[in-house]
């Protein structure tokens, strides 16, 4: 009979895990500047504009993370770019 290998020791992984946590602060969402919106159809379509033309996509990143229509013609969306342009 061959005896089956149990699972792989995890310590190093669970070290790796401690060490990246303590570098790290916590609740953190990366290096990115974000803002949520809620707002008429037509106004969410301007903010989103005015984002573009201040932090231009190229230089920032910037996008619309997410979106979702909400109660009537509202649209709740979070904008997302880096905090500078290198």
């Amino acid at each position: 009979m061959t005896k089956i290998p149990g699972p792989p020791p995890l310590d190093g992984l669970r070290r790796r895990i401690s060490r990246y946590r303590q570098e790290k602060p916590t609740g953190s969402k990366g290096d990115f500047v974000r803002e949520t919106f809620c707002l008429s159809r037509p106004e969410a379509r301007a903010k989103a504009r005015e984002w573009f033309d201040e932090f231009p996509k190229a230089a920032y990143w910037t996008e619309v993370e997410s979106w979702r229509q909400v109660e009537g013609d509202r649209i709740e969306f979070t904008m997302r770019r880096l905090p500078s342009a290198d």
